[in-house]
Formats: C-alpha cells, structure tokens, sequence
C-alpha cells in the first residue's frame, strides 16, 4: 500500500511513521509513505497556504489552489516539471506508475471512523491524505475527497494528528504488520465487542491473582471464559454495540444471568 500525506508541517509524521510498527511496515515492504509539504505548491515569497476567510470572522483558512495542484502532481494527472522528493523514501517519482490515490479528508462534517472504517481503507492500494490547518479548508477543495473522516465529536489542531490515527488503525490490519496474525482479529471492536481482560507473568501481584481459569490449560474453557468476559465488559462499558451484535443463544443466557 502508498500511503501519502499533504500537509503543512510534513515533518510532524517523523516520529509516528519512523517508529514501531509503522517504521517496520516500510522496511518490510508492505507501505510505501511519503509526507508532502503543501507549500511546494505555492509561489508568494511566503510560501502561504492560508487566507482570510471570506465574509469575516477568526482564523484563516486554507486555500484551494496549492491543494488541487498539489494533488494533480501527485496523482499523475497532470505531467509537472518538477515534483518534491520525500526526505525519508527517495524521489516520489517512483509512485507515479501506481493508481491514482484515493484521497481522504479529515474534518468534522465526515463519517465517524470505526473499524469497519480502517478495514475498508485496509483493502485500498493507495491513500492520500488532505491535512487540514487553521479554521479549516477551502470547501472547494472538497471536491477532490473520497472519503472525509470524523475522528468524533471534538477539534484537534490539525489534521495530521487525526491522520496519524487513520493511518495507524489501516496499516496494522495489513496482512504481515503484526507479529501474530491473529492480533487484528482478537481485537476490540474488531468482533463486535469490547476485549476481554488480558494478564501476564506473574500470576500474583500486590493481592492481585489472575483468574485460576486461565492457568488451567483448558483452551475450551478459556475460550468460554473470554467471550463472557468480552460481553459483560461490552454491557457495562459499551452497552450501544451490542444492539447491532448477533448474540448466540449462550450468548443470551450469560447475559440474562447477570440481569438476574
């Protein structure tokens, strides 16, 4: 998968995409990143990808042009002269035989991202994301988008923080990311339900034990175990997911024994 951001602070993603899983998804291949900087596509000796907004009122907002040039460079619709390197990959030329991006938008106005979401970006081959800044975005711009995504009901800064998220959440569900191939399918969410607690060594700790059923060596029961903790830990946390969860006639019996 190409995963690339346009932005006005590129080097934000240094940290998050040189990291962890993220720095080892590009040495094994399986992501290609590159961080745009938006004012490679903006000719004022300020170098100035924002304006005054129109009608008055606080902030700036960022403007349509540099955006749309920005992405018909990227995306190999047009043929430019000249097209920034990406500091940490080489030359971006290198993504111009790929697909064209499918370009995601973060704001508030977007649908909520979940993991279905993540999954559903997961099977893209290309993403571009559009970092917002300031009051907001050019809503001319929005013509470009694929998706735009919500993050949930609060502002952040910017938008390559909410992107870093997206990002993150996409490419651990890439096929070789994890080390254990069933970590993104044992996951929260990922089911349905919330996770089931989970323990290590040691066994006890400061009057804590972990639960004996675990130590047992009965891979049956603790498979029952964790799907009914997974459910009572959904019902008093997260009691909305379960009105869209398909519930086994266990299932329900557990559940009806702890409204008893």
């Amino acid at each position: 998968m190409i995963i690339e951001t346009l932005s006005t602070f590129p080097n934000m993603y240094d940290s998050v995409m040189g990291s962890s899983m993220m720095r080892i998804a590009q040495e094994k291949g399986i992501i290609s990143f590159c961080a745009y900087d938006l004012r490679d596509w903006t000719y004022d000796r300020h170098r100035s990808t924002d304006d005054d907004p129109y009608g008055g009122g606080a902030g700036l907002v960022m403007k349509c042009e540099p955006i749309f040039e920005a992405y018909e460079d990227i995306a190999g619709i047009s043929v430019p002269d000249r097209i920034p390197a990406c500091p940490k990959t080489g030359p971006a030329p290198a993504f111009r035989d790929a697909v064209a991006p499918k370009v995601v938008f973060l704001a508030p106005q977007g649908r909520r991202f979940d993991d279905a979401y993540a999954t559903e970006l997961a099977a893209e081959e290309r993403l571009l994301f559009v970092c917002g800044h300031y009051e907001g975005i050019d809503e001319r711009a929005y013509a470009l988008a694929d998706h735009v995504i919500s993050l949930g009901d609060y502002v952040l800064t910017s938008g390559e923080l909410a992107s870093m998220v997206v990002i993150d959440a996409v490419v651990r569900k890439l096929p070789g990311v994890l080390g254990a191939e069933e970590g993104p399918v044992d996951e929260s969410f990922t089911s349905g339900l919330l996770e089931y607690p989970q323990y290590t060594r040691p066994a006890s700790f400061r009057g804590q034990d972990v639960p004996p059923i675990l130590l047992s060596g009965n891979h049956a029961a603790i498979a029952r175990w964790r799907r009914e903790q997974s459910l009572a830990r959904t019902v008093q946390l997260r009691p909305d997911l379960l009105e869209s969860f398909e519930l086994t006639s266990a299932d329900r019996k557990f559940l009806d024994a702890l409204d008893a």
